[in-house]
């Protein structure tokens, strides 16, 4: 019955090297838009998690570098068919946001306090998005992620809980209110590992859903409903599962589960709903990487590529793209006389062949560490060498001590590589939290207008409900 759901694998219209064939996709989304009607069975909501704007700049570039064209999104930006503007991202109690209030800003329609999942500030719970629709109009609703299925911003469409971290609370919520979950996470779903013993799975299972837990199980898959945990925590990063032939063969990636839920959600003339999310996009900020970083954007691209595809036929059907909130705002800096060194110190970043986060693991494997071994380690992986004073710093603070450092925001590990990894790259950081930075949005298809100019995110939400419920 869902045999097209490898559809963008036998037919990709982005098969052909260079920008044209990207171009291709996009023209045909450009097409769709401009004949459309006004009515909408479905949204896709895609979501860049913590993408700075700069992002965008660099991922164009780096696009170009490693696939020899240029990303959707920015080719989009310039197609007549779609609008763009600015989100304005803060919570009820900051102007810097976290995916939890994030999120409960789209799914809830209520600004609530950073690290809240729909629980306004009085501390009453706000019926999400996915329930409304549920009751409303028996919409299909689709969760797909990087990170574990329960984590914010999923969990913002489909669930209220006062904390985001109880993700064992958020995970029963979503039986028979979120009808495709793709992602990380399966540890709260397993009985053996569930404070309450709980086997969570086995009731999405007996309440008619297919459970995945391999990228070979997410292809073959037939099931309308689907519950796919790929890893006990977040999916590893795309630098690291395109470099470790393991994880390529049992994660699959975003683009692959992107296709998976939207190919069983085109079926039918059911409205849906479904929400995509490049989740290490955010974690990759945290952790200062920029390599770790521009994987995943392109990963989110490729899984916007599947979307604008598979909806190219469907008028009805549409597509936003945008990010939550920006994260450590990372940008290329003028390196040399006159910034003459700038676009060979940023090519750089393609020869990086791990994650920061895979760096961290292997040291805290290894014994006896020296600032000589992680220097060695550093070269393996990112394809730069510390200087002495760099290694001893580094290996100082990862061993628990204190290094000068003045920007307290930095004063950590993350900071120290990413800085020295900057040396060589020219890509800076203001820091390693969130910011208030508005963010891009871009919208194609039927009332794609609504996105246009600057938008409250709070406002995404009464926009779903008007066009779905």
């Amino acid at each position: 019955m869902f045999e097209h759901t490898r559809a963008v694998d036998r037919r990709s219209l982005l098969k052909t090297a260079g920008l044209g064939a990207a171009a291709s996709a996009v023209g045909l989304q450009g097409a769709r838009a401009a004949t459309s009607p006004d009515k909408v069975r479905g949204v896709v909501f895609m979501v860049s998690d913590g993408m700075s704007p700069g992002v965008l700049t660099m991922a164009q570039a780096y696009s170009k570098l490693t696939r020899n064209r240029g990303t959707l999104w920015w080719d989009l930006n310039n197609r007549a068919g779609s609008t763009r503007g600015l989100m304005d991202t803060a919570s009820a109690n900051s102007m810097v946001t976290d995916s939890a209030a994030a999120s409960s800003a789209w799914g809830g329609g209520q600004r609530v306090n950073n690290g809240a999942i729909n629980v306004s500030t009085e501390g009453k719970a706000i019926e999400p998005i996915a329930a409304i629709l549920k009751r409303r109009t028996k919409a299909r609703i689709g969760l797909v992620t990087t990170a574990t299925v329960t984590h914010a911003t999923p969990a913002g469409f489909a669930s209220s809980v006062p904390k985001r971290g109880s993700e064992n609370d958020i995970a029963p919520q979503y039986l028979d209110r979120v009808d495709v979950i793709l992602g990380g996470g399966s540890g709260y779903f397993d009985a053996s590992l569930r404070p309450d013993k709980r086997d969570l799975r086995g009731d999405f299972v007996k309440a008619g859903y297919q459970s995945i837990l391999n990228r070979d199980g997410l292809l073959a898959a037939k099931g309308a409903k689907l519950i796919g945990t790929f890893t006990k925590g977040h999916l590893p990063f795309s630098l690291d599962r395109d470099n470790l032939a393991a994880l390529k063969k049992s994660v699959p990636s975003l683009r692959e589960m992107a296709t998976a839920a939207l190919g069983r959600f085109l079926e039918g003339d059911k409205p849906f709903l479904l929400q995509i999310e490049g989740a290490r996009i955010d974690h990759a900020a945290h952790l200062n990487d920029i390599g770790g970083l521009l994987g995943e954007q392109i990963a989110f691209d490729n899984a916007l590529a599947a979307v604008l595809e598979l909806t190219a036929t469907h008028p009805d059907v549409l597509v936003v793209v945008t990010s939550d909130h920006g994260n450590s705002n990372p940008g290329l800096n003028g390196m040399g006389n006159a910034y003459t060194e700038s676009t060979q110190r940023f090519a750089r970043i393609t020869r990086m062949k791990a994650s920061h986060e895979r760096i961290f693991s292997e040291w805290s494997l290894v014994k006896d560490g020296t600032p000589a071994k992680l220097t060695q380690l550093v070269k393996g992986h990112l394809d730069f060498t510390l200087d002495e004073n760099e290694a001893d710093a580094l290996h100082k603070i990862l061993s628990k001590g204190n290094v000068l450092e003045w920007n307290h925001q930095l004063d950590k590990p993350e900071g120290l590589l990413g800085q020295f990894a900057g040396n060589h790259t020219g890509i800076g950081w203001t820091g390693t939290t969130h910011t208030s930075d508005p963010t891009l949005i871009t919208a194609i298809g039927p009332q794609a207008s609504r996105f246009s100019g600057m938008v409250v995110n709070s406002d995404v939400f009464g926009h779903f409900i008007e066009m779905l419920g």
